[in-house]
């Protein structure tokens, strides 16, 4: 059985999706935040996606000059499953999208 915490559920749009991603075996969908500091969006990001965070990556660190060239100018910025998702700040909208399309995915790979 799956035990979440009440508060958490609050901050979830869709609890049903919520649980249903976490609490089985299926692979679930990789949400990438490259921020760096500092960064008020990407603190209001960070704020706005604790529910779904996954993975953050600090653009500043030497092993991630890539990823500082490419987006030094745009953080946040995000990716959901190694692809680029939206910057600047969160669309709850797009990522609830983003997040359906994959679980679709995901039901349709496993039949």
């Amino acid at each position: 059985m799956c035990y979440m915490l009440p508060r958490l559920l609050h901050q979830i749009k869709n609890a049903y999706l919520f649980t249903r991603n976490t609490c089985s075996q299926r692979h679930l969908p990789v949400l990438t935040l490259f921020t760096k500091y500092p960064c008020p969006l990407c603190d209001e990001a960070k704020e706005m996606l604790q529910a779904y965070k996954d993975r953050e990556i600090d653009i500043t660190l030497p092993e991630n000059s890539v990823w500082h060239d490419r987006y030094k100018h745009d953080i946040p910025v995000f990716h959901l499953n190694g692809q680029f998702l939206m910057m600047h700040r969160v669309n709850t909208i797009i990522l609830e999208k983003r997040l359906e399309k994959e679980d679709r995915n995901d039901l349709n790979t496993n039949k």
